[in-house]
Formats: structure tokens, sequence, C-alpha cells
């Protein structure tokens, strides 16, 4: 990748990273189902505006509108819902960790959900390293938890696995020839649409106390820069250095929603999740395999 193509990668990492630190701000004082609602619907706004400036059409085909509903489903209500839920009991840097298993779902669901996507030994590997890393991660000590952290924990990932799920369904879009940006705000404006009535009769916002400040500049910075903004540089670099090295912002994504935990919360992590980190980590280079066909290619020195 060109060094512009790295500079975008490393700012999605810490727009995404961030998402995770903004949450942990407005889970003190705003429910899930409210938190999400404004964050697909304030992005979806954003968005819709961009396409307007870009002249890019909104597909008006029924079917279109069917797939954005369930992409939105698995990409955006479900495991948002779940993660923002999830970091109502554990750490911000805890819930970025158990989000970087995606990819290792997703390995997993496009050996059996796809034809042209099957499982390699580079790729098995990857999956068992990484997995461990997850039992580093919640181990042992889960004995020792409450039963809300261990729940907590299996929300973030499970909302993996909906990631995952929704990387494979999203595949058709290009198919149905309807141009990224249009997928993203598609799939943002469904899932607001989905979420709206949702929070109104579970979370009943009327009743709740005003949020300060910092809640609402949390609550503008998730909808701004980690969905709308990070939405547009996600399909920059899909477009320009393609899906395997986007893939690297997954590595990236942990260690900004940590240090901004860290900074900023107060939050702190033990050392097996680092140790669950590093695995995670070995597992995404193996079923990356670059590294490995970079080593393997070195000429041995004498």
């Amino acid at each position: 990748m060109s060094w512009h193509e790295w500079a975008m990668l490393l700012a999605l990492s810490v727009l995404w990273g961030g998402s995770f630190f903004f949450t942990g701000i407005a889970v003190k004082e705003l429910p899930p189902f409210s938190i999400v609602v404004l964050r697909v619907g304030l992005a979806a706004i954003i968005l819709l505006a961009v396409l307007r400036l870009s002249g890019i059409r909104m597909p008006t085909d029924p079917r279109a509108w069917a797939a954005f509903i369930a992409m939105g489903l698995m990409n955006n209500v479900v495991p948002f819902c779940l993660i923002v839920w999830g970091q109502t009991h554990i750490a911000s840097g805890l819930a970025s960790i158990l989000n970087a298993t995606t990819p290792l779902f997703g390995v997993l669901a496009a050996n059996y959900l796809t034809s042209d996507e099957k499982m390699t030994g580079n790729r098995l590997a990857g999956v068992l390293v990484g997995f461990v890393g997850v039992v580093f991660l919640i181990g042992p000590a889960v004995l020792e938890q409450s039963g809300a952290n261990i729940a907590a924990q299996t929300a973030c990932l499970a909302a993996a696995f909906s990631y995952a799920l929704a990387g494979i369904y999203g595949r058709r879009f290009k198919r149905m020839g309807v141009a990224p940006m249009a997928t993203a705000t598609g799939q943002v404006t469904a899932s607001a649409i989905l979420l709206l009535p949702l929070a109104l009769i579970v979370d009943r916002p009327w009743v709740l106390p005003m949020p300060g400040l910092d809640t609402w500049a949390a609550i503008a910075g998730i909808a701004i820069l980690s969905t709308a903004l990070a939405y547009v540089l996600y399909f920059r670099i899909l477009s320009t250095a393609g899906a395997t090295n986007l893939l690297l912002v997954t590595f990236l994504i942990p260690v900004s929603a940590i240090l901004l935990g860290s900074l900023v919360l107060g939050e702190r992590l033990d050392p097996r999740h680092f140790a669950g980190m590093a695995l995670i980590g070995a597992g995404l280079a193996a079923i990356d395999g670059r590294l490995l066909r970079t080593l393997r290619s070195k000429p041995a020195k004498l």
C-alpha cells in the first residue's frame, strides 16, 4: 500500500477504535437502544447528504431495500446493540479485543456459506490460534466473574459473529449493481427505521433525564466520526487497496480503543487481555498469509 493508503488505514482504526471510547462515555447516561438509534440515525442523515452531493442515486428496487434491511440487522442493529449493552459491564478496550475476532468467525462462516472461500491450512491454523486467544481473554477467570461480565463478553463475541455474517451477506450488493456508498447509506437508514420504534418502546426517552454535554459530544463523535466518516474511508480503502489490506485495520482497532480508554476513561486491562490480543493478532496474520509467505521467500543467510 502507498503511504496515503496507510494513513487512511490508521485513521480508520482510530475512528473505529474511538467508537468503543465514545460508547464508554455515552452508556453512563443513555440506555443502549437510544445510543444505537442516535448513532445510525445521525449517520444516515449525513450519508444521505453525501450521496446527494456526490450525485449517487439510491436504488428504489424493493429487492435492494429488503437486502438493506437484512444487512442493517446483521451489520448494525444486532452488533451495535450487543456491544453497547456489553460495554455497560466491561471495559471498552476488552470489548474492542473481543470484536477483533470478527475475521475468525468470518473464515468459519465463509467455509460453509460460500463456494469460493473454503478453509485452507493457514486459515484453519489462524482460527485455532485466534480462538485460543479468546480463551485467554475469558479463560479461567470466567469462573470468578459475575454473570453480568460473562454475558457481556459473550454479547461482544456474538456481535463479532454477526459482523462476520454481514460481511458474507454483503457480497451480493456488487452483483446487484449497488454502489458501495449507497450500500452503506441504505444499511444505516434501514437500521435507523428498525430501531426507532424499539428505542421509543423500550427506553421511553421522554422520561430519561437530560444527558450532559459530554454524552452529547460522544453521540456526535460516534455518529459523525465512527460511523459516517468511517464508512467513507472504509469504501475508499476498499476500492484502492482491496479487501485483504483492509483486514489489517482489525489489528489496530483494539490498540486505539485501549489507549483511548486508558488515557481518558482510566480503564485498565489485565495481562491476560493483552496475551489474548497477541494470539488473536497471530491468528489473523496466519489467516492473511502474507507474513508467512514473506518469511518463506527470504533466502537463508549463510
